[in-house]
């Protein structure tokens, strides 16, 4: 029975840390895309009013992909060094989560960097997905895959 409890409670430790390392994620993707990534989802202009029209797709994509990528990295750290104890496991959880977020934030940059107009830009307009969005959304799952690898 000693080892469920523990067992739980280690659970309610990762998923706590998660879900600040998660909100954490989000606000960095808000940080490298212009303007309030909320309000991009959302679909609310200056004023507050929300509109179907103001929402971006492209934003949904890649804020997805991102939080995503984001999760798959804590899975595999959890499921690599998370059944042992706290301490240790849990810093080395979190640092290769906070690894995961900002490569995800620099990729999104050097892509930015090399292909024509403002990738952080087009992201966030309203309408539909944009090319570039799926990159950028490939561009996070790819560096998940990456970190996962090289957590393993």
């Amino acid at each position: 029975m000693s080892d469920l409890l523990t067992a739980l409670f280690h659970a309610v430790v990762y998923a706590l840390v998660s879900g600040v390392v998660l909100i954490v994620a989000y606000y960095v993707l808000d940080l490298v895309t212009p303007g309030h990534l909320g309000s991009h989802l959302h679909g609310t202009d200056e004023d507050g009013r929300a509109s179907v029209h103001l929402q971006s797709r492209s934003a949904g994509l890649v804020a997805s992909s991102w939080m995503v990528s984001n999760a798959l990295v804590l899975f595999t750290a959890i499921w690599v060094n998370g059944a042992t104890d706290l301490g240790e496991p849990l810093a080395w959880t979190v640092s290769f989560a906070l690894l995961g977020v900002a490569l995800n934030a620099a990729m999104l940059c050097a892509i930015d960097a090399v292909t024509p107009g403002n990738l952080r830009q087009i992201v966030t307009e309203p309408g539909p997905v944009r090319p570039l969005a799926w990159l950028a959304a490939a561009s996070s799952l790819s560096v998940a895959a990456i970190v996962c690898a090289s957590i393993a």
